[in-house]
Protein backbone atom coordinates (compact mmCIF):
# COMPACT_ATOMS: atom_id res chain seq x y z
CA UNK A 1 0.00 0.00 0.00
CA UNK A 2 1.28 3.30 -0.90
CA UNK A 3 1.41 6.28 2.30
CA UNK A 4 -1.32 8.63 2.25
CA UNK A 5 -0.72 11.45 -0.08
CA UNK A 6 1.91 9.77 -2.25
CA UNK A 7 1.70 10.25 -5.73
CA UNK A 8 1.71 6.88 -8.13
CA UNK A 9 4.69 7.18 -10.35
CA UNK A 10 2.53 6.19 -13.20
CA UNK A 11 -0.42 8.74 -12.58
CA UNK A 12 -0.32 12.15 -14.58
CA UNK A 13 1.51 14.58 -13.33
CA UNK A 14 4.09 12.62 -11.32
CA UNK A 15 7.55 13.26 -11.86
CA UNK A 16 9.28 12.10 -14.67
CA UNK A 17 12.58 10.46 -13.07
CA UNK A 18 10.53 7.93 -11.56
CA UNK A 19 9.36 5.86 -14.55
CA UNK A 20 11.45 3.67 -16.80
CA UNK A 21 9.95 3.87 -19.43
CA UNK A 22 8.00 7.75 -21.29
CA UNK A 23 4.78 7.23 -21.89
CA UNK A 24 3.44 9.72 -24.28
CA UNK A 25 -0.11 9.03 -23.05
CA UNK A 26 -1.75 7.98 -20.06
CA UNK A 27 -5.33 6.02 -20.11
CA UNK A 28 -7.57 5.49 -17.79
CA UNK A 29 -9.59 2.41 -16.90
CA UNK A 30 -12.38 2.56 -15.13
CA UNK A 31 -13.49 -0.30 -12.93
CA UNK A 32 -17.15 -0.90 -11.59
CA UNK A 33 -17.24 -4.43 -9.99
CA UNK A 34 -15.39 -7.84 -11.44
CA UNK A 35 -17.48 -7.94 -14.40
CA UNK A 36 -17.19 -4.85 -15.49
CA UNK A 37 -13.39 -5.51 -14.69
CA UNK A 38 -12.90 -8.42 -16.75
CA UNK A 39 -14.47 -6.97 -19.86
CA UNK A 40 -12.39 -3.70 -18.96
CA UNK A 41 -9.39 -5.88 -19.56
CA UNK A 42 -10.36 -7.55 -22.68
CA UNK A 43 -10.33 -4.07 -24.93
CA UNK A 44 -7.43 -2.56 -23.23
CA UNK A 45 -5.37 -5.27 -24.91
CA UNK A 46 -6.01 -2.38 -28.22
CA UNK A 47 -2.83 -0.74 -26.50
CA UNK A 48 -1.13 -4.14 -26.19
CA UNK A 49 2.73 -3.48 -27.46
CA UNK A 50 2.95 0.12 -27.05
CA UNK A 51 5.31 2.04 -25.02
CA UNK A 52 3.95 5.01 -25.65
CA UNK A 53 0.47 4.56 -23.98
CA UNK A 54 0.49 3.50 -20.02
CA UNK A 55 -2.65 2.88 -18.24
CA UNK A 56 -4.01 3.04 -14.99
CA UNK A 57 -7.03 1.94 -12.98
CA UNK A 58 -8.97 3.23 -10.99
CA UNK A 59 -12.65 2.03 -9.16
CA UNK A 60 -15.79 4.01 -9.05
CA UNK A 61 -16.79 2.43 -5.55
CA UNK A 62 -20.10 2.54 -6.93
CA UNK A 63 -21.05 -1.27 -6.67
CA UNK A 64 -22.43 -3.16 -4.21
CA UNK A 65 -20.40 -5.54 -5.46
CA UNK A 66 -16.95 -4.72 -4.02
CA UNK A 67 -15.86 -7.62 -2.89
CA UNK A 68 -13.42 -9.30 -4.97
CA UNK A 69 -12.05 -6.34 -6.75
CA UNK A 70 -9.17 -5.67 -4.58
CA UNK A 71 -7.79 -9.51 -4.79
CA UNK A 72 -8.57 -8.60 -9.34
CA UNK A 73 -6.36 -6.10 -8.88
CA UNK A 74 -3.37 -7.20 -6.75
CA UNK A 75 -3.14 -10.84 -8.60
CA UNK A 76 -3.26 -8.50 -12.23
CA UNK A 77 -0.78 -6.16 -10.58
CA UNK A 78 -2.57 -3.06 -12.21
CA UNK A 79 -1.44 0.11 -11.24
CA UNK A 80 -4.47 1.50 -9.14
CA UNK A 81 -5.44 4.98 -8.28
CA UNK A 82 -8.36 5.96 -5.81
CA UNK A 83 -11.32 7.48 -7.05
CA UNK A 84 -10.56 10.87 -5.47
CA UNK A 85 -7.26 10.84 -6.33
CA UNK A 86 -8.11 9.81 -9.93
CA UNK A 87 -11.43 11.86 -10.06
CA UNK A 88 -8.63 14.85 -9.40
CA UNK A 89 -6.29 14.23 -12.33
CA UNK A 90 -6.50 14.90 -16.12
CA UNK A 91 -6.37 11.62 -18.62
CA UNK A 92 -5.98 11.49 -22.27
CA UNK A 93 -8.63 8.54 -22.52
CA UNK A 94 -10.86 6.88 -19.95
CA UNK A 95 -12.53 3.62 -20.69
CA UNK A 96 -15.49 2.32 -18.75
CA UNK A 97 -17.45 -0.99 -19.58
CA UNK A 98 -20.00 -0.31 -16.67
CA UNK A 99 -22.52 3.26 -16.57
CA UNK A 100 -22.16 2.92 -12.79
CA UNK A 101 -20.51 5.82 -10.54
CA UNK A 102 -19.68 9.06 -11.69
CA UNK A 103 -18.54 9.46 -14.24
CA UNK A 104 -18.90 12.55 -15.04
CA UNK A 105 -16.10 13.42 -12.92
CA UNK A 106 -13.26 12.03 -14.80
CA UNK A 107 -11.41 14.57 -16.39
CA UNK A 108 -10.95 12.40 -20.03
CA UNK A 109 -12.75 11.76 -23.23
CA UNK A 110 -14.20 8.92 -22.35
CA UNK A 111 -15.69 5.76 -24.14
CA UNK A 112 -18.59 3.64 -22.99
CA UNK A 113 -18.67 0.12 -24.01
CA UNK A 114 -20.73 -2.35 -22.65
CA UNK A 115 -19.79 -5.37 -20.25
CA UNK A 116 -21.76 -8.12 -21.38
CA UNK A 117 -23.32 -9.14 -24.79
CA UNK A 118 -24.77 -5.97 -25.87
CA UNK A 119 -27.26 -4.11 -24.13
CA UNK A 120 -29.66 -6.40 -22.44
CA UNK A 121 -30.42 -5.38 -19.44
CA UNK A 122 -33.07 -2.95 -17.77
CA UNK A 123 -31.21 -0.91 -14.49
CA UNK A 124 -33.25 2.51 -12.59
CA UNK A 125 -30.94 4.45 -10.82
CA UNK A 126 -32.90 3.55 -7.18
CA UNK A 127 -30.81 0.01 -7.62
CA UNK A 128 -28.28 0.72 -4.76
CA UNK A 129 -24.93 1.70 -5.64
CA UNK A 130 -25.84 1.99 -9.20
CA UNK A 131 -24.77 5.66 -9.43
CA UNK A 132 -27.44 8.14 -9.46
CA UNK A 133 -26.75 10.76 -11.97
CA UNK A 134 -29.25 13.51 -10.54
CA UNK A 135 -31.08 14.05 -6.59
CA UNK A 136 -33.82 12.25 -6.77
CA UNK A 137 -33.16 10.60 -10.15
CA UNK A 138 -34.97 6.93 -10.47
CA UNK A 139 -38.16 7.18 -12.80
CA UNK A 140 -37.58 4.12 -14.86
CA UNK A 141 -37.33 5.11 -18.62
CA UNK A 142 -37.79 3.01 -21.62
CA UNK A 143 -34.85 1.30 -22.86
CA UNK A 144 -31.32 -0.75 -21.86
CA UNK A 145 -29.27 0.11 -19.32
CA UNK A 146 -26.78 2.17 -20.73
CA UNK A 147 -28.83 3.41 -23.73
CA UNK A 148 -30.80 5.90 -22.14
CA UNK A 149 -30.29 9.05 -20.63
CA UNK A 150 -30.60 8.20 -17.13
CA UNK A 151 -27.04 6.52 -17.75
CA UNK A 152 -25.79 8.84 -20.56
CA UNK A 153 -26.46 12.44 -19.41
CA UNK A 154 -25.63 14.68 -16.68
CA UNK A 155 -26.78 18.11 -15.56
CA UNK A 156 -27.44 18.42 -19.41
CA UNK A 157 -24.53 17.30 -20.57
CA UNK A 158 -23.60 13.99 -22.74
CA UNK A 159 -20.81 11.88 -20.09
CA UNK A 160 -19.13 9.54 -22.69
CA UNK A 161 -16.97 10.88 -25.80
CA UNK A 162 -18.26 7.66 -27.42
CA UNK A 163 -20.55 5.43 -27.13
CA UNK A 164 -19.60 1.89 -27.86
CA UNK A 165 -22.16 -0.87 -29.43
CA UNK A 166 -22.11 -3.94 -31.04
CA UNK A 167 -24.64 -3.99 -33.53
CA UNK A 168 -26.86 -1.30 -35.23
CA UNK A 169 -30.10 -3.08 -33.40
CA UNK A 170 -28.73 -0.88 -30.44
CA UNK A 171 -28.53 2.44 -32.79
CA UNK A 172 -32.08 2.64 -33.28
CA UNK A 173 -33.41 1.94 -29.20
CA UNK A 174 -29.71 4.29 -28.94
CA UNK A 175 -32.39 7.37 -30.88
CA UNK A 176 -34.90 6.56 -28.79
CA UNK A 177 -33.71 6.35 -25.30
CA UNK A 178 -31.04 9.09 -25.56
CA UNK A 179 -30.77 10.83 -29.27
CA UNK A 180 -28.18 13.09 -28.57
CA UNK A 181 -25.76 10.42 -28.17
CA UNK A 182 -26.37 8.72 -31.27
CA UNK A 183 -23.60 11.47 -33.14
CA UNK A 184 -21.11 9.94 -30.79
CA UNK A 185 -22.17 6.12 -31.30
CA UNK A 186 -19.53 3.74 -33.30
CA UNK A 187 -20.57 0.00 -33.90
CA UNK A 188 -17.93 -1.95 -33.68
CA UNK A 189 -18.92 -5.13 -33.10
CA UNK A 190 -18.66 -7.47 -29.87
CA UNK A 191 -15.04 -8.56 -29.29
CA UNK A 192 -16.00 -11.46 -26.68
CA UNK A 193 -18.28 -13.04 -29.72
CA UNK A 194 -14.77 -12.98 -31.93
CA UNK A 195 -12.84 -14.33 -29.53
CA UNK A 196 -14.83 -17.11 -28.70
CA UNK A 197 -15.44 -17.79 -32.67
CA UNK A 198 -11.81 -17.66 -32.94
CA UNK A 199 -11.67 -20.23 -30.10
CA UNK A 200 -13.74 -22.80 -31.60
CA UNK A 201 -11.18 -24.82 -33.59
CA UNK A 202 -9.52 -25.35 -30.13
CA UNK A 203 -12.31 -27.34 -28.60
CA UNK A 204 -10.43 -30.34 -27.90
CA UNK A 205 -7.77 -28.32 -26.23
CA UNK A 206 -10.28 -27.04 -23.94
CA UNK A 207 -12.42 -30.33 -23.29
CA UNK A 208 -8.97 -32.41 -22.48
CA UNK A 209 -8.03 -29.55 -19.80
CA UNK A 210 -11.57 -29.40 -18.18
CA UNK A 211 -10.91 -33.38 -17.72
CA UNK A 212 -13.25 -34.60 -20.71
CA UNK A 213 -13.14 -37.86 -22.19
CA UNK A 214 -13.57 -37.85 -25.95
CA UNK A 215 -17.14 -39.58 -25.10
CA UNK A 216 -18.16 -37.38 -22.80
CA UNK A 217 -20.76 -34.90 -23.27
CA UNK A 218 -20.13 -31.33 -21.54
CA UNK A 219 -23.26 -29.68 -20.13
CA UNK A 220 -22.88 -25.66 -19.04
CA UNK A 221 -25.41 -24.40 -16.41
CA UNK A 222 -25.19 -20.94 -16.63
CA UNK A 223 -26.47 -18.50 -14.07
CA UNK A 224 -26.23 -14.79 -14.00
CA UNK A 225 -26.88 -13.13 -10.31
CA UNK A 226 -30.38 -11.80 -8.55
CA UNK A 227 -33.36 -13.33 -7.70
CA UNK A 228 -34.69 -14.34 -10.86
CA UNK A 229 -31.29 -16.04 -12.18
CA UNK A 230 -31.06 -19.43 -12.76
CA UNK A 231 -29.04 -20.10 -9.45
CA UNK A 232 -32.12 -17.87 -7.46
CA UNK A 233 -35.14 -19.27 -8.93
CA UNK A 234 -34.31 -22.88 -9.69
CA UNK A 235 -30.79 -23.53 -8.39
CA UNK A 236 -32.30 -27.47 -8.05
CA UNK A 237 -31.22 -27.93 -11.80
CA UNK A 238 -27.85 -28.42 -10.35
CA UNK A 239 -28.67 -31.34 -8.35
CA UNK A 240 -30.76 -32.39 -11.74
CA UNK A 241 -28.46 -32.37 -13.96
CA UNK A 242 -26.07 -34.23 -12.17
CA UNK A 243 -28.88 -36.88 -10.83
CA UNK A 244 -30.28 -37.71 -14.04
CA UNK A 245 -27.54 -37.54 -16.24
CA UNK A 246 -25.44 -40.37 -16.62
CA UNK A 247 -22.35 -39.55 -14.46
CA UNK A 248 -19.85 -41.36 -17.01
CA UNK A 249 -21.35 -39.80 -20.14
CA UNK A 250 -22.02 -36.29 -18.96
CA UNK A 251 -19.91 -33.60 -16.97
CA UNK A 252 -21.63 -30.55 -15.49
CA UNK A 253 -20.30 -27.16 -15.60
CA UNK A 254 -21.69 -24.33 -13.70
CA UNK A 255 -20.52 -21.00 -14.83
CA UNK A 256 -21.56 -18.74 -11.91
CA UNK A 257 -21.65 -14.78 -12.33
CA UNK A 258 -19.00 -13.10 -10.41
CA UNK A 259 -21.86 -10.57 -8.64
CA UNK A 260 -23.64 -13.77 -7.38
CA UNK A 261 -20.36 -15.45 -6.07
CA UNK A 262 -18.93 -12.31 -4.37
CA UNK A 263 -22.19 -10.84 -3.20
CA UNK A 264 -22.58 -14.41 -0.64
CA UNK A 265 -19.02 -15.17 -0.91
CA UNK A 266 -16.72 -18.15 -3.04
CA UNK A 267 -16.72 -20.29 0.67
CA UNK A 268 -20.44 -19.94 1.12
CA UNK A 269 -20.98 -21.10 -2.43
CA UNK A 270 -18.68 -24.07 -2.42
CA UNK A 271 -20.30 -25.08 0.68
CA UNK A 272 -23.86 -24.97 -0.68
CA UNK A 273 -22.32 -26.93 -3.77
CA UNK A 274 -20.62 -29.51 -2.18
CA UNK A 275 -22.60 -32.12 -2.67
CA UNK A 276 -22.65 -31.35 -6.29
CA UNK A 277 -18.90 -30.67 -6.28
CA UNK A 278 -18.77 -34.54 -4.39
CA UNK A 279 -20.73 -35.92 -7.50
CA UNK A 280 -18.59 -33.96 -10.10
CA UNK A 281 -19.16 -30.77 -10.81
CA UNK A 282 -17.05 -28.41 -12.20
CA UNK A 283 -17.21 -24.69 -10.73
CA UNK A 284 -14.56 -22.64 -12.31
CA UNK A 285 -13.87 -19.33 -10.66
CA UNK A 286 -15.74 -15.99 -11.62
CA UNK A 287 -13.00 -14.43 -13.21
CA UNK A 288 -10.85 -15.26 -16.11
CA UNK A 289 -11.85 -16.70 -19.57
CA UNK A 290 -12.48 -20.30 -18.16
CA UNK A 291 -16.53 -19.91 -18.37
CA UNK A 292 -15.24 -19.21 -22.76
CA UNK A 293 -13.45 -22.03 -22.84
CA UNK A 294 -16.24 -24.63 -21.51
CA UNK A 295 -18.88 -22.44 -23.77
CA UNK A 296 -16.04 -23.96 -26.92
CA UNK A 297 -16.28 -27.49 -25.28
CA UNK A 298 -19.60 -27.36 -24.60
CA UNK A 299 -22.39 -29.97 -26.35
CA UNK A 300 -25.46 -28.00 -24.58
CA UNK A 301 -26.54 -25.38 -21.80
CA UNK A 302 -28.95 -24.62 -19.45
CA UNK A 303 -29.15 -20.95 -18.68
CA UNK A 304 -31.21 -17.85 -18.16
CA UNK A 305 -31.33 -13.99 -18.82
CA UNK A 306 -27.35 -13.50 -18.46
CA UNK A 307 -25.26 -13.01 -21.57
CA UNK A 308 -23.53 -16.34 -21.29
CA UNK A 309 -27.02 -17.91 -22.38
CA UNK A 310 -26.57 -15.53 -25.59
CA UNK A 311 -22.82 -16.14 -26.29
CA UNK A 312 -23.91 -20.21 -26.47
CA UNK A 313 -26.70 -19.24 -28.46
CA UNK A 314 -24.80 -17.54 -30.68
CA UNK A 315 -22.51 -20.67 -31.32
CA UNK A 316 -25.17 -22.75 -31.82
CA UNK A 317 -25.33 -24.71 -28.70
CA UNK A 318 -28.99 -26.45 -28.04
CA UNK A 319 -29.89 -25.20 -25.05
CA UNK A 320 -32.89 -24.63 -22.70
CA UNK A 321 -33.75 -21.48 -20.00
CA UNK A 322 -33.52 -23.00 -16.69
CA UNK A 323 -35.33 -19.44 -15.17
CA UNK A 324 -35.86 -16.07 -17.05
CA UNK A 325 -35.91 -12.65 -15.37
CA UNK A 326 -38.63 -11.30 -17.96
CA UNK A 327 -38.51 -8.05 -15.77
CA UNK A 328 -34.59 -7.33 -16.01
CA UNK A 329 -34.63 -7.66 -19.74
CA UNK A 330 -34.75 -4.77 -22.49
CA UNK A 331 -38.03 -5.10 -24.47
CA UNK A 332 -36.96 -5.20 -27.98
CA UNK A 333 -33.51 -6.82 -27.01
CA UNK A 334 -31.80 -9.64 -28.44
CA UNK A 335 -31.70 -11.14 -24.88
CA UNK A 336 -35.77 -10.76 -25.30
CA UNK A 337 -35.93 -12.66 -28.48
CA UNK A 338 -33.63 -15.45 -26.84
CA UNK A 339 -36.35 -15.56 -23.85
CA UNK A 340 -38.93 -16.25 -26.31
CA UNK A 341 -37.23 -18.41 -28.73
CA UNK A 342 -35.72 -20.92 -26.18
CA UNK A 343 -37.69 -23.48 -24.49
CA UNK A 344 -38.10 -23.56 -20.95
CA UNK A 345 -36.80 -26.35 -18.60
CA UNK A 346 -40.15 -28.78 -17.88
CA UNK A 347 -40.00 -30.06 -14.37
CA UNK A 348 -41.85 -33.34 -14.98
CA UNK A 349 -39.62 -34.25 -18.20
CA UNK A 350 -36.27 -36.00 -17.62
CA UNK A 351 -33.38 -33.57 -18.58
CA UNK A 352 -31.69 -35.95 -21.14
CA UNK A 353 -34.97 -36.24 -23.06
CA UNK A 354 -35.18 -32.11 -23.21
CA UNK A 355 -31.64 -31.97 -23.89
CA UNK A 356 -31.95 -34.35 -27.39
CA UNK A 357 -34.85 -32.46 -28.12
CA UNK A 358 -33.44 -29.27 -28.27
CA UNK A 359 -30.57 -30.59 -30.35
CA UNK A 360 -32.91 -32.29 -32.56
CA UNK A 361 -35.24 -28.87 -33.08
CA UNK A 362 -31.71 -26.73 -33.32
CA UNK A 363 -31.43 -27.19 -37.14
CA UNK A 364 -35.73 -26.11 -37.39
CA UNK A 365 -34.98 -22.95 -35.12
CA UNK A 366 -33.96 -19.47 -37.81
CA UNK A 367 -35.45 -17.44 -34.65
CA UNK A 368 -32.37 -18.85 -32.69
CA UNK A 369 -29.85 -17.66 -36.28
CA UNK A 370 -31.53 -14.63 -36.23
CA UNK A 371 -31.09 -13.93 -32.28
CA UNK A 372 -26.95 -15.10 -32.94
CA UNK A 373 -26.96 -12.56 -35.94
CA UNK A 374 -27.54 -9.60 -33.47
CA UNK A 375 -24.74 -10.10 -31.17
CA UNK A 376 -22.15 -8.54 -33.58
CA UNK A 377 -23.01 -6.73 -37.01
CA UNK A 378 -19.10 -6.67 -37.45
CA UNK A 379 -17.97 -10.10 -36.62
CA UNK A 380 -14.13 -10.28 -36.25
CA UNK A 381 -13.20 -6.54 -36.37
CA UNK A 382 -14.47 -5.42 -32.57
CA UNK A 383 -10.92 -4.73 -31.67
CA UNK A 384 -9.29 -3.41 -34.80
CA UNK A 385 -12.14 -0.95 -34.84
CA UNK A 386 -11.94 -0.23 -30.94
CA UNK A 387 -8.04 0.68 -31.60
CA UNK A 388 -8.50 2.88 -34.07
CA UNK A 389 -11.51 4.59 -32.43
CA UNK A 390 -9.12 4.62 -29.36
CA UNK A 391 -5.98 6.04 -30.91
CA UNK A 392 -7.79 8.65 -32.66
CA UNK A 393 -9.48 10.21 -29.67
CA UNK A 394 -5.56 10.06 -28.47
CA UNK A 395 -4.76 12.08 -31.39
CA UNK A 396 -1.66 8.43 -31.81
CA UNK A 397 -0.78 7.01 -35.30
CA UNK A 398 -2.11 3.48 -35.20
CA UNK A 399 0.37 0.74 -34.89
CA UNK A 400 0.96 -0.77 -38.01
CA UNK A 401 0.76 -4.54 -36.71
CA UNK A 402 -3.18 -6.09 -37.41
CA UNK A 403 -4.87 -6.48 -34.52
CA UNK A 404 -6.97 -9.92 -34.96
CA UNK A 405 -8.67 -11.74 -32.12
CA UNK A 406 -7.11 -14.25 -29.90
CA UNK A 407 -7.85 -17.63 -29.26
CA UNK A 408 -9.43 -17.92 -25.47
CA UNK A 409 -6.22 -19.22 -23.23
CA UNK A 410 -6.30 -23.44 -22.53
CA UNK A 411 -8.17 -22.64 -18.70
CA UNK A 412 -5.26 -23.58 -15.72
CA UNK A 413 -7.56 -22.25 -12.86
CA UNK A 414 -10.08 -24.88 -12.61
CA UNK A 415 -9.38 -26.26 -8.67
CA UNK A 416 -9.50 -29.87 -8.02
CA UNK A 417 -12.02 -29.84 -5.28
CA UNK A 418 -11.23 -31.61 -1.94
CA UNK A 419 -12.52 -35.66 -2.40
CA UNK A 420 -13.53 -38.69 0.03
CA UNK A 421 -11.34 -41.62 0.53
CA UNK A 422 -14.93 -42.94 -0.01
CA UNK A 423 -16.46 -43.26 -3.71
CA UNK A 424 -19.71 -41.96 -3.78
CA UNK A 425 -22.31 -44.56 -3.87
CA UNK A 426 -24.14 -44.69 -7.47
CA UNK A 427 -27.44 -46.30 -8.56
CA UNK A 428 -26.11 -48.39 -11.56
CA UNK A 429 -28.35 -49.61 -14.54
CA UNK A 430 -26.90 -52.14 -16.04
CA UNK A 431 -28.22 -54.41 -18.92
CA UNK A 432 -26.99 -57.17 -20.23
CA UNK A 433 -28.44 -58.65 -23.98
CA UNK A 434 -27.17 -61.45 -25.65
CA UNK A 435 -26.44 -60.59 -30.02
CA UNK A 436 -27.91 -63.20 -32.40
CA UNK A 437 -24.63 -64.86 -33.03
CA UNK A 438 -24.33 -67.30 -29.96
CA UNK A 439 -20.86 -67.35 -29.95
CA UNK A 440 -20.66 -63.63 -29.84
CA UNK A 441 -20.08 -61.66 -26.89
CA UNK A 442 -22.37 -60.38 -24.21
CA UNK A 443 -23.87 -56.63 -24.70
CA UNK A 444 -23.86 -54.69 -21.76
CA UNK A 445 -24.83 -50.57 -21.29
CA UNK A 446 -23.61 -49.25 -18.04
CA UNK A 447 -25.56 -46.29 -17.16
CA UNK A 448 -24.02 -44.86 -13.43
CA UNK A 449 -26.15 -42.06 -11.13
CA UNK A 450 -25.02 -40.66 -8.04
CA UNK A 451 -27.42 -41.70 -5.57
CA UNK A 452 -26.61 -39.23 -3.14
CA UNK A 453 -28.32 -36.55 -5.75
CA UNK A 454 -31.40 -38.09 -6.16
CA UNK A 455 -35.08 -36.70 -4.71
CA UNK A 456 -36.01 -38.13 -1.65
CA UNK A 457 -39.39 -38.91 -3.03
CA UNK A 458 -38.83 -42.29 -4.24
CA UNK A 459 -39.61 -41.42 -7.47
CA UNK A 460 -36.58 -41.68 -10.24
CA UNK A 461 -38.29 -41.71 -13.35
CA UNK A 462 -34.87 -41.81 -15.07
CA UNK A 463 -33.55 -44.71 -13.52
CA UNK A 464 -34.93 -48.42 -14.23
CA UNK A 465 -34.03 -51.19 -12.53
CA UNK A 466 -31.08 -50.02 -10.98
CA UNK A 467 -29.00 -51.70 -8.81
CA UNK A 468 -26.87 -50.22 -5.75
CA UNK A 469 -23.32 -49.97 -6.24
CA UNK A 470 -20.80 -48.71 -2.87
CA UNK A 471 -17.21 -48.77 -1.89
CA UNK A 472 -15.66 -50.28 1.08
CA UNK A 473 -15.57 -48.15 3.93
CA UNK A 474 -19.38 -46.16 3.04
CA UNK A 475 -19.87 -44.10 6.31
CA UNK A 476 -24.08 -43.94 5.78
CA UNK A 477 -25.47 -46.93 7.08
CA UNK A 478 -28.46 -46.91 4.68
CA UNK A 479 -26.26 -47.10 1.27
CA UNK A 480 -24.06 -49.93 2.96
CA UNK A 481 -26.64 -51.97 3.77
CA UNK A 482 -28.88 -51.62 0.74
CA UNK A 483 -25.83 -52.17 -1.36
CA UNK A 484 -25.53 -54.95 -3.78
CA UNK A 485 -22.31 -54.64 -4.96
CA UNK A 486 -19.91 -53.74 -2.86
CA UNK A 487 -15.67 -52.83 -4.12
CA UNK A 488 -13.02 -52.87 -2.28
CA UNK A 489 -10.78 -49.38 -1.50
CA UNK A 490 -7.81 -49.19 -3.46
CA UNK A 491 -4.58 -50.07 -1.54
CA UNK A 492 -1.22 -48.78 -2.46
CA UNK A 493 0.15 -52.54 -2.26
CA UNK A 494 -2.94 -54.07 -3.21
CA UNK A 495 -4.70 -56.53 -0.90
CA UNK A 496 -2.43 -59.24 0.66
CA UNK A 497 -5.10 -62.07 0.55
CA UNK A 498 -7.98 -60.94 -2.03
CA UNK A 499 -10.40 -63.60 -1.74
CA UNK A 500 -10.05 -63.11 2.22
CA UNK A 501 -10.84 -59.08 1.33
CA UNK A 502 -14.29 -60.52 -0.52
CA UNK A 503 -15.34 -62.53 1.69
CA UNK A 504 -14.75 -60.11 4.58
CA UNK A 505 -16.96 -57.54 2.35
CA UNK A 506 -19.86 -60.22 2.00
CA UNK A 507 -19.68 -60.65 6.04
CA UNK A 508 -19.77 -56.78 6.86
CA UNK A 509 -22.81 -56.61 4.01
CA UNK A 510 -24.97 -59.33 4.19
CA UNK A 511 -27.34 -57.50 2.11
CA UNK A 512 -25.05 -57.59 -1.39
CA UNK A 513 -24.78 -59.61 -4.40
CA UNK A 514 -21.14 -59.54 -5.39
CA UNK A 515 -17.75 -57.90 -3.82
CA UNK A 516 -15.17 -57.08 -5.34
CA UNK A 517 -11.70 -56.52 -5.08
CA UNK A 518 -8.86 -54.71 -7.23
CA UNK A 519 -5.58 -56.25 -8.00
CA UNK A 520 -1.96 -55.11 -8.65
CA UNK A 521 -2.23 -56.59 -11.91
CA UNK A 522 -4.94 -54.46 -13.19
CA UNK A 523 -7.81 -56.72 -13.16
CA UNK A 524 -10.52 -57.30 -10.40
CA UNK A 525 -11.33 -60.58 -8.64
CA UNK A 526 -14.99 -60.82 -7.93
CA UNK A 527 -17.49 -63.42 -5.69
CA UNK A 528 -20.80 -63.54 -5.54
CA UNK A 529 -22.81 -64.26 -2.49
CA UNK A 530 -22.78 -67.94 -2.93
CA UNK A 531 -18.66 -68.14 -2.78
CA UNK A 532 -18.35 -68.52 -6.81
CA UNK A 533 -14.94 -66.74 -7.64
CA UNK A 534 -14.31 -64.79 -10.91
CA UNK A 535 -11.41 -62.96 -12.13
CA UNK A 536 -12.43 -59.93 -14.52
CA UNK A 537 -9.77 -57.97 -17.08
CA UNK A 538 -9.99 -55.68 -19.87
CA UNK A 539 -8.62 -56.16 -23.16
CA UNK A 540 -8.80 -52.94 -25.03
CA UNK A 541 -11.47 -49.71 -25.36
CA UNK A 542 -12.02 -49.09 -21.57
CA UNK A 543 -9.98 -46.33 -20.34
CA UNK A 544 -12.73 -45.12 -18.40
CA UNK A 545 -13.32 -48.81 -16.32
CA UNK A 546 -13.19 -48.23 -12.28
CA UNK A 547 -12.93 -51.38 -10.38
CA UNK A 548 -16.82 -50.05 -9.23
CA UNK A 549 -18.23 -50.40 -12.45
CA UNK A 550 -16.47 -53.86 -13.44
CA UNK A 551 -18.30 -55.14 -10.78
CA UNK A 552 -21.18 -53.77 -11.85
CA UNK A 553 -20.48 -54.92 -15.52
CA UNK A 554 -19.64 -58.19 -14.25
CA UNK A 555 -23.28 -58.09 -11.86
CA UNK A 556 -25.49 -57.52 -15.05
CA UNK A 557 -23.85 -60.88 -16.87
CA UNK A 558 -24.25 -62.81 -13.68
CA UNK A 559 -27.94 -61.58 -13.67
CA UNK A 560 -28.20 -62.34 -17.82
CA UNK A 561 -26.75 -65.59 -17.85
CA UNK A 562 -26.70 -67.47 -14.05
CA UNK A 563 -23.78 -67.89 -11.78
CA UNK A 564 -21.01 -69.93 -13.04
CA UNK A 565 -20.49 -68.04 -16.59
CA UNK A 566 -17.14 -67.78 -18.25
CA UNK A 567 -17.04 -65.15 -21.40
CA UNK A 568 -16.91 -62.32 -22.35
CA UNK A 569 -18.91 -58.91 -22.43
CA UNK A 570 -18.37 -55.57 -24.73
CA UNK A 571 -19.20 -52.50 -22.35
CA UNK A 572 -20.41 -49.49 -23.15
CA UNK A 573 -21.38 -46.41 -21.08
CA UNK A 574 -23.63 -44.98 -24.09
CA UNK A 575 -24.73 -46.60 -27.06
CA UNK A 576 -22.94 -45.36 -29.67
CA UNK A 577 -19.96 -45.47 -27.78
CA UNK A 578 -16.68 -47.80 -28.70
CA UNK A 579 -17.16 -50.38 -26.32
CA UNK A 580 -14.66 -52.29 -23.71
CA UNK A 581 -13.84 -56.01 -24.40
CA UNK A 582 -14.13 -57.40 -20.62
CA UNK A 583 -12.96 -60.98 -20.04
CA UNK A 584 -14.90 -62.64 -17.08
CA UNK A 585 -13.06 -66.31 -16.07
CA UNK A 586 -14.96 -68.39 -13.20
CA UNK A 587 -12.15 -69.49 -11.17
CA UNK A 588 -13.56 -71.34 -8.32
CA UNK A 589 -16.97 -72.46 -7.17
CA UNK A 590 -17.66 -72.42 -3.14
CA UNK A 591 -20.27 -72.46 -0.37
CA UNK A 592 -20.36 -69.86 0.68
CA UNK A 593 -18.33 -65.95 1.15
CA UNK A 594 -15.75 -67.18 3.42
CA UNK A 595 -13.90 -69.86 0.30
CA UNK A 596 -10.25 -69.03 -0.97
CA UNK A 597 -10.02 -70.34 -4.54
CA UNK A 598 -8.57 -67.32 -5.60
CA UNK A 599 -5.43 -67.52 -3.03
Amino acid sequence: MREPNHVHPAAPGAPARWLTVAPEKTVLGVIHNVTSATRLLDLLTVFEGDRRVQTVFTCTESSPFADGIAEFVADRELPFLSWDEASKLAFDLAVSTSRGGELQSISAPLIGAPHGAGYNKTLTSREPGAGSREPGAGSREPGAFGLTAEWLVYDGELIPSAVVLSHEEQLARLRTGCPEAVPVAHVVGDPCMDRLRASLPFRDEYRAALGLRPDQRLLLLSTTWSRASLLGAAGDLVRRALAELPHDTYRVLAAVHPNAWYAHGGWQLRSWLRPHLDAGLLLPPPVGDTWQAALCAADAFIGDHGSVSLYAAGLGLPGLLGAFGEEAVAADSPMARLGAALPRVSASVPLSVQLERAERDLAAAPRLTEIAAQITSRPGQALSRLRRLCYRTLDLAEPAAPLVPRPVDVPLDLPRPRHSPVDAPLFVEAGATVPDQVSGPTHVLIRRYPALLQADTGHHPHLIDAHLAVTEGEPEARWARAADVVTARHRAAGPARPAALLAELLSRHPGCTLAAAPEPSGSCLVRTRNGTTYRASWDSGAAWATPSLTASAVYACLLRHGDGWDGEAEVRLTAEGVPGLLRVRCIGAGEGPAGDAAE
